[in-house]
């Protein structure tokens, strides 16, 4: 007995079960509704053909080769002609004149503080030194470092020194009744010969230069005498000539760049020195002028581009007769070759679509009512049997004289020539009356136009395009085309899977 009733008590709970189920009520109907849509968005997505956008860039069609460059300067070192401590007066990257204030060398080692103590517009420049070096550090050339950290001892070493570089020269004036130190130059005294001011022998430039305090051994080295072993990175050793130790005569004290003209020799791949071979065969002299962009801090320099080969290695030789002393302290420097000139809006080739149009001669244009529509009169027939005309605003495309030579949009241009007119705006057929005049034109003359398919606003809307350049994968277009294209908008990357005024959002 107790199971029968424990079976009837199961098919109540069961039937009690399904009719709350098929309750309807606001909150279940609101949740079928939506669980309805999710299924039919879910297979609609499932079945439909997927359009993959492309977002337009701005560029040249192809990055312009980063290398790493030798530089080769004229420069000499100069020895010291006594032992001693040395002193230094004139900065690093520092122009001096010839007998100019560089070094002074004195028996006893002057005592200095274990902290140094920097002005605040000292040590802003150093700041400021720093996060130049931050900014453009590359971690594949660490070298860079160590050249880096000697320059910035260099700095700190001279900045507290006891006597300043304009110090040094008043009292020489001083002490030099009968001469003077007017802008750091010794005049009366032999040119780069030892100068006594009190416990100090100065020592001045035996010629005008950049001073440098440091040596690497390529100081003689010219483009001719170079090997492919010099321009090896990683045996690359430079040493700091910056010393608060005793130097001893003869010894290397700093160095001088003699002149502002310097080379930058380039080892290349086979590929960019093809390139660049293309580009000297249409000249005469085997060279011709190239713009070098310096990483460092972004500078470009224009030079004399001409190839040599050193070893097997085939290497660009680039002279420039300019902005020596911004790198006067480095040997390797990374720089950018612009052979890329060409510049434009980057789209995919696959995007390319074609469209037709109507030709309508320019004659025929006319403004609407508003005074800034542009467009044409169209006659039409009335049921009585008359005709009369209406104003069909239309799109214009593209306008050209009567030579084909394209009219820029709004520029003044005489009667004649062309517009490119789209298909939707007018059928073939329509008869157009030009304005004030008796003269008609029957529309059926087509012409095709290159675009693309724009999809900024949800469907597809044909833009034409102007090319520039182009490889097998990307093509520039001008950028200043009529209805034509902006950076940043959204195109079909594969224009022919669309078509005019496809919603595809």
């Amino acid at each position: 007995m107790s199971g029968r009733n424990s079976l009837l008590k199961s098919i109540k709970n069961f039937f009690s079960f399904l009719k709350g189920l098929l309750t309807f009520n606001i909150s279940t109907m609101l949740f079928g509704a939506i669980f309805l849509y999710m299924i039919i968005t879910v297979i609609m997505y499932a079945t439909s053909d997927h359009v993959t956008s492309y977002q337009v860039t701005e560029g040249p069609l192809t990055k312009n080769p980063v290398c790493t460059a030798l530089a080769l300067r004229t420069e000499q070192l100069v020895k010291a002609e006594q032992e001693g401590f040395a002193a230094y007066y004139a900065r690093e990257g520092m122009q001096v004149r010839k007998n100019g204030l560089v070094y002074a060398v004195e028996s006893q080692k002057q005592e200095q503080s274990t902290e140094v103590a920097l002005s605040e517009e000292q040590l802003q420049d150093i700041r400021s030194d720093i996060a130049k070096f931050s900014n453009g550090f590359d971690g594949n050339n660490f070298l860079d470092t160590y050249s880096f950290k000697y320059e910035l001892q260099g700095s700190i070493l001279q900045d507290s020194g006891a006597v300043s570089y304009l110090e040094a020269q008043q009292a020489l004036s001083q002490d030099n009744s009968q001469d003077s130190a007017q802008d750091g130059v010794l005049q009366g005294y032999p040119v780069g010969m030892s100068v006594p001011m009190g416990s100090q022998d100065i020592y001045t430039a035996p010629t005008a230069g950049v001073v440098v305090y440091s040596k690497d051994g390529y100081e003689e080295k010219t483009a001719d005498s170079l090997t492919q072993a010099d321009f090896d990175q990683k045996s690359y050793q430079s040493v700091n000539l910056l010393s608060q130790d005793k130097i001893s005569s003869g010894d290397d004290v700093y160095k001088l760049i003699t002149s502002e003209e310097w080379t930058l020799m380039i080892p290349l791949t086979d590929q960019l020195a093809a390139t660049l071979s293309s580009q000297l065969a249409d000249t005469n002299s085997g060279k011709s002028q190239i713009t070098v962009k310096f990483l460092k801090d972004g500078e470009n320099q224009k030079g004399m581009l001409s190839l040599v080969t050193i070893g097997d290695q085939k290497t660009a030789k680039i002279e420039l007769k300019n902005s020596m002393v911004r790198y006067a302290s480095d040997r390797f420097l990374q720089v950018e070759l612009l052979i890329n000139t060409q510049s434009g809006l980057k789209i995919p080739v696959s995007s390319i679509v074609t469209k037709e149009f109507y030709l309508i001669p320019r004659e025929f244009l006319t403004l609407g009512a508003n005074g800034t529509d542009r467009g044409f009169l169209r006659e039409i027939q009335s049921d009585g049997g008359e005709i009369s005309t209406e104003f069909v605003s239309a799109s214009i495309y593209r306008e050209v004289d009567d030579r084909g030579k394209e009219i820029a949009e709004g520029s003044e241009s005489s009667s004649g020539g062309s517009c490119y007119v789209d298909k939707a705006t007018l059928q073939e057929g329509d008869i157009l009356r030009k304005p004030d005049s008796g003269e008609t034109f029957v529309v059926g003359e087509i012409d095709y136009l290159e675009g693309v398919y724009c999809i900024n606003k949800g469907y597809a809307e044909f833009r034409q395009i102007a090319l520039l350049d182009q490889n097998e994968e990307y093509c520039i277009v001008d950028s200043s085309t009529p209805y034509g294209l902006d950076v940043f908008d959204s195109i079909v990357q594969d224009g022919g899977s669309v078509q005019e005024e496809d919603i595809l959002y």
